[in-house]
Parts: C-alpha cells; structure tokens; sequence
C-alpha cells in the first residue's frame, strides 16, 4: 500500500485526539465498509452493527497500527472478517433448515482484497481531491458528469458559461484536479485505470475522470 501523506497525517491527528480528523477517515472509509457488508447481502441491521464494530475496533487499534498508511487494508480485513463472524453465527440460520440450505460463505483470495484496498484508496482520494476545488470547478465537473449526460448548451445555461469555454475550463480544472497533494499518492496509471471503467463519452457532454 502507498505511503499517502494525507492518510499518515489524518491517522496521527486521530491519535492525538483530533475529532475532526476522526470524523474525516470515517466520512472517507465509511463507504468501503459499507459496499463490502452489502456484497455479503447482509440486513440494514447487521450492516449498522458490523459498521459500529468495526469503527470501534479501529479506535482500540488506531495507535498500534505499524503502517498507517495501510488502514484502507485493515478496514477491509476487519469488515470481511466481522461479515464472515455474522453470517456464520448459528443464530442467524433458521434451525429447521438443512445444512445444505445455509449459506456457504467464502474468504476473498487475497488479490481481490488488494484490489479493493486500492480503488477503495483512489476513489477516497479523488472525493478529497474533488472538495479542494474552486466551487465553480465543482459545479461544471458535476455537471459533466451527471447521469444522464447533459448537453453544452443546458451546462452553459445553468452556470452560465459560454458553450466555447466549457472545453477549456474543463482541461483547466481537470489539471488541477490531477494536481492534488490528495493524489499525488497515485500514479498515472491507477488514475487512467479509474477513468477507463468509468468516464462517459466526451461526444455526450461527458468528461473523462482524473
């Protein structure tokens, strides 16, 4: 896992106490303990019990953590785990069902863990990345962005921006953008693999992701 200065910076305010920095990892994770409860198929009220757990198991252990930048791993080792310790609890199996009628719950390979830790890194930095813009960069990407497309000509309505300056002002919040300290974290390479499953067509109105 890369070292991610912003990441080494919030788990070492946290440690000192810093609720904001707390409230930061937890808005920033958050969404990866979520989408892994949810693969798992889980209720709302094993999803909001396993989230509290794991949240309260990082604060036991936010202060022996030997790399912090790692935490994206630990989370998702830990939230894995604790879906793995709900599914297989013999409470939650209807005891009439046969053996064969009960889930059979699979431990991820370890690439696939890798792989989540990563995007779930890239898409927390590219959220980090995105709130430092200038709001007017904001604006224009959401728009660009939006599902579904929406035309030149209603962008240059709603912000307003003449139809010839989206283009540029596009490029230039876009460079900025990939200028973030929050990415500077992540290669050129995890950044086009990001945009390649994700970014709609340019001829649409669309934009393609940093």
């Amino acid at each position: 896992m890369r070292d991610d200065p912003v990441v080494i910076a919030l788990i070492a305010r946290a440690r000192d106490g810093d609720q904001r920095a707390w409230n930061e990892i937890v808005d920033r994770y958050g969404p990866l303990v979520w989408s892994i409860c949810k693969r798992y198929e889980l209720s709302r009220h094993d999803i909001d019990d396993i989230g509290q757990t794991v949240w309260l198991l990082l604060v036991e252990q936010l202060g022996n953590l030997r790399q912090p930048a790692a935490l994206a791993g630990w989370l998702t080792t830990t939230t894995h785990r604790e879906c793995l310790r709900v599914i297989r609890a013999p409470t939650r199996y209807d005891p009439s069902a046969s053996p064969d009628d009960r889930p059979a719950p699979r431990d991820q390979p370890p690439a696939m863990i890798g792989q989540e830790v990563i995007a779930a890194e890239l898409r927390a930095a590219l959220r980090a990345a995105f709130a430092e813009l200038p709001a007017r960069c904001r604006e224009l990407l959401s728009l660009l962005l939006s599902g579904p497309p929406i035309s030149y000509a209603e962008i240059s309505a709603r912000l307003p921006i003449p139809i010839e300056s989206i283009g540029p002002q596009r490029d230039r919040c876009l460079d900025q953008l990939r200028g973030s300290p929050s990415l500077a974290a992540f290669t050129d390479s995890d950044l086009q693999a990001s945009a390649a499953g994700s970014a709609p067509a340019e001829g649409n109105g669309g934009v393609p992701s940093a």
